[in-house]
This record gives structure tokens, sequence and C-alpha cells, in this order.
């Protein structure tokens, strides 16, 4: 018999939602003290964005068929930090934006000094939750030769969960996302090559898009060397190809439609893909990005549909 495979829509809503469910577990109850705080965690998580790094993740665990309570982490590990990031982003010190995911931003809503100390606990949150200890998935038989293959499991999900951590960290820190951001306040107002606006794009938005794929296939088997190769060039790709779109909507499409405030790059004189290729050729590298993320998961062939699925959402969506 053969099943039916499920829609990409649905499985994109599905999974979504799965995700938020989690989250909703996973955070402190706005009810806890200090209530504000958590107040304004719940608001810079929940009900909002398109889920894009946790999907990434669900399609790389079901690559490398990962169990479903640490792909949930990874999941919510990976959402964390980018909400922790948006957080920052939008503050006065920074970007200075008052619209985020179709609303107020947490600075706007809870002040300077709570969407800072919401940043860093989001932050701290995503390796909580990517660290509790699980239990091992082997069956409740009896006999040391059971025990011993409990422990086995034990030891491998813990050395998953170390290489995810450290994936993870890489991806948010000074050589990422972090150090991303650094270079994009520097480059306000000057004249960047091609090459330093790729840089600063591979770390600013493209390092915890490739993280998301990474911590995926971490989550399951143990992947062959040229496997995981594979799945980092296809995270470069498609990680690269999501802030390319992201300055093509930034002159093509409106506020309501983003949800946060188009249009302002130009406006912070801030180099784009837009500003320094033109948008005929940043369209045209968008799509050659595309091709470069397909053609990286050939060796998987139909177990990475998801991926290749994800990989013309990023490059054709409109918001």
């Amino acid at each position: 018999m053969i099943l039916e495979r499920v829609s990409f829509q649905n499985w994109c809503l599905d999974h979504a939602q799965r995700c938020e469910r989690a989250l909703e577990r996973v955070l402190p109850s706005a009810e806890l003290p200090p209530p504000e705080l958590h107040k304004a965690m719940r608001y810079a998580v929940l009900n909002g964005g398109k889920r894009i790094r946790p999907l990434l993740v669900y399609a790389a665990a079901e690559l490398s068929q990962a169990s479903a309570p640490l792909a949930d982490c990874a999941a919510c590990a990976v959402e964390l930090i980018h909400a922790y990031s948006l957080v920052h982003d939008d503050l006065p010190c920074m970007d200075n934006d008052v619209l985020r995911r179709g609303k107020p931003t947490v600075h706007v809503v809870f002040g300077e000094a709570n969407a800072m100390l919401v940043g860093d606990a989001l932050q701290a949150l995503a390796f909580e939750v990517l660290t509790q200890p699980r239990q091992a998935s082997a069956r409740s038989e009896q006999g040391a030769r059971a025990k011993a293959v409990a422990h086995d499991e034990v030891v491998a999900r813990a050395e998953a969960v170390v290489h995810m951590c450290r994936a993870l960290a890489q991806a948010a820190g000074s050589l990422g996302m972090a150090g991303g951001q650094a270079i994009d306040l520097g480059a306000v107002g000057k004249t960047m090559t091609r090459d330093q606006l790729q840089l600063m794009h591979e770390r600013k938005t493209g390092a915890m898009l490739r993280a998301a794929v990474l911590l995926g296939g971490l989550a399951g088997r143990t992947l062959l060397p040229s496997e995981q190769e594979s799945l980092n060039r296809y995270g470069l790709a498609i990680g690269l190809a999501f802030q390319v779109v992201d300055d093509i909507l930034d002159v093509q499409a409106d506020s309501t439609t983003l949800g946060k405030t188009a249009g302002k790059d130009a406006l912070n004189d801030k180099p784009t893909y837009v500003s320094v290729l033109g948008l005929e050729q940043s369209q045209q590298f968008a799509r050659q990005l595309c091709c470069e993320a397909h053609e990286a998961l050939r060796p998987f062939a139909d177990t990475a549909h998801r991926l290749h699925e994800l990989a013309d959402l990023i490059v054709l969506r409109k918001s």
C-alpha cells in the first residue's frame, strides 16, 4: 500500500503549529515572577513569523530520521535564538525599528531595558531547551545487553546534543550572526563590494539558517562526512538566498505584506544586494542560489524532498 504524501502546504502548517506548541511549553508562564519579563518573552516569540528556521530543522530531521522530541528541542532552540536577535536588532541602538511581525516591536511595548533582558533570556533558554535531559529510546527489555544498548543510545544522544550546541553557538557568535550585525552597523553610508556584502549576509542571516539545517541533521542518525558536507552546502546556499530575497522584497513589498517596515535599508543608507547588483541581477542571483541548494541535495534523492520544497519557498516567497 502506497501512502499519499502530505502536501507541502499542509506539512508546513502542521510543523509550524507543532513548533508553536513546543515553544508555548518551554517559555516561562507570564504569571511567574518577574511577570513583565516573561510576558515580554512570550510576546516576542509566540504567534508570529513564518517559522522558516524550525521548518528547516524538521525537514533535515526527517532526512536524518531524528526522534520527535529532539527535533522539537532543536526547532525551539533555533527559533528562540532567532527571536532574541530580532528583539535586539530592533532596539534604538541597532536598527531602531517599531514594527516586527505585524505588531509593535518589543522595546516599543515593554521598554528598552526589558527588551534587552528579553533577548538575553531567550538566548539562554535556547541552550537550556537544547540540553534538557532526555530518556533513552531503548525499549524496556531485561538483561545486561538491553542496558548496554540503552547506555549506548544515551551516549550517542549526548554527543549529538554537544555537536548541536556547538553549531548553534558558532552560528550566533562573532563569526556568525553577531559578527554579521557588527559588519552591518559599520557599513551604514558606505559602499561595499559584492564579496563584502556576501560575507556580511552569510554571517548575519545565513549562519542561523545553515545552523537550522545542520541541527536537524545532527539530531538523527550519524551522517556520513559527504552527507554533512551536502547539508552544509545546501544551508549556505539557502541562507544567502533568503537575504537576497529579503533585499528584493524591501524595495518591492509594502510594510503590511512584510510585517516590518519596508524600505528601511534605503532610508538608512545601508548597502543591499539591490543597491550593489541592481534588482534584475539580484533576482538572477537568488535563482542561482536556489539551483545550488537543489544540486547540493542530489545525494539524498527523495529523502530530501521537504528541503527541496523549502528552498523554492525561500526564493519564491512574497513576504
